[in-house]
């Protein structure tokens, strides 16, 4: 009979062999574990976050009684001292540039011709508590940051960070590399004037929320066409400088719009898009709302609640595992004809992880072997029924 894979072999075929052991190399991923590596490890987490485990022990458990499989992922037996060690010594670059690469290719998926690229900006926090003593804390929780860059046409992030929790947003913003043509959506915490300076000098734009302390000068005010849209109205839309009584300026031409919501609250925003009308530069800025629905899906869906252990290393590899996860799902979702809801989708690859079946046949039962066909039964043969 043809073999076919499981469904977890299956999930893991985007992630070219040759590339990841390049990216091993490049960080000397493997230079402390000889037996259990990168590859192991990192199909261990997978495995982690999509069957739910939420222990060392469970895991190892689920893994071991699964030995059969092994070898068809080019993995063997766990051992909880092994992963434990492995958890505190591995770089965290290597799944980090294990998902950028997933990340391009489910982009790749989606890309279409024509269209204005989005990115949404955003962070969310991961709470650690008590058990984690070396946590930093922001004055409201004690735990990490994760940052995101997200593109709400392909449904994945594109670009993660994951920093302790006292670090400053804008200190993140600035480390992204900006896509000449994109629209950038954040919020006030990522506003900062060197990288908004950046954005406009590499011809890409922004969308924003001004801080309270900044100065603005307005200049000349612009025709409103348009002011309704989906949930809110457009009150003013002008040009606007920063009057700042130091030297700090923005070099660059400003429109400021006074937005109020259908609830009632009004809402200021800060754009150098010039050419978009006031419309479509506030519904750019409510669509942000996409990524709080992705925060909220993947604090559900994923195992980032509770970890495997404590240590600062252990945790940011399984939050990177578990969004390898995440961007495996999407683009199983993608490159088979799935048409049920993701969610749906994910409860089923959760008990069907080590079935052999087809992705796209997922919600229905495994054909049956034709070498072992029950015999038919005619229905003109005699039947006898003893008392």
């Amino acid at each position: 009979m043809r073999f076919t894979s499981s469904i977890l072999g299956k999930l893991v075929e985007p992630i070219n062999r040759r590339g990841f052991q390049a990216v091993v190399d490049s960080h000397d991923g493997d230079a402390y574990d000889k037996s259990f590596k990168s590859w192991d490890h990192l199909m261990v987490l997978i495995y982690a976050q999509l069957s739910g485990a939420d222990s060392l022990r469970s895991l190892e458990a689920g893994w071991n009684a699964n030995s059969q499989h092994h070898y068809h992922l080019g993995s063997d037996v766990l051992r909880r001292s092994t992963l434990s060690d492995a958890g505190r010594r591995r770089p965290v670059a290597v799944f980090a540039d294990v998902f950028g690469l997933l990340a391009g290719q489910l982009d790749r998926q989606t890309r279409r011709e024509g269209t204005a690229m989005l990115r949404l900006i955003d962070s969310t926090p991961i709470p650690l508590g008590k058990a984690c003593a070396w946590a930093k804390s922001n004055g409201r929780i004690r735990g990490m940051k994760m940052h995101v860059v997200y593109d709400p046409d392909s449904d994945c992030p594109r670009v993660l960070d994951i920093t302790d929790a006292n670090v400053n947003d804008a200190q993140i913003g600035r480390t992204i590399t900006i896509e000449t043509g994109a629209t950038y959506v954040f919020d006030k915490g990522y506003c900062h004037y060197g990288w908004g300076t950046a954005v406009a000098s590499a011809k890409a734009f922004f969308v924003t929320r001004p801080k309270s302390n900044m100065g603005l000068k307005v200049g000349r005010r612009r025709r409103l066409i348009d002011t309704q849209g989906d949930g809110f109205s457009v009150l003013e839309d002008a040009e606007v400088s920063l009057a700042s009584k130091t030297n700090c300026k923005l070099p660059i031409a400003l429109r400021h719009l006074t937005v109020k919501r259908q609830d009632g609250d009004t809402i200021t925003l800060l754009t150098n898009d010039l050419e978009r009308p006031a419309v479509e530069i506030a519904a750019l800025y409510k669509g942000r709302w996409q990524i709080e629905l992705l925060f909220r899906r993947i604090k559900q869906h994923l195992k980032i609640r509770k970890f495997l252990a404590t240590n600062d290393n252990a945790i940011r590899l399984q939050l990177f595992a578990a969004m390898i996860a995440y961007a495996l799902l999407r683009i199983a979702a993608r490159g088979h004809p799935i048409t049920m809801p993701i969610l749906r989708f994910t409860d089923l690859v959760k008990r069907c992880l080590f079935e052999r079946r087809q992705i796209a046949a997922i919600q229905r039962p495994p054909p049956v072997n034709p070498s072992n066909r029950k015999p038919t039964v005619s229905p003109n043969q005699m039947c006898f029924t003893y008392a």
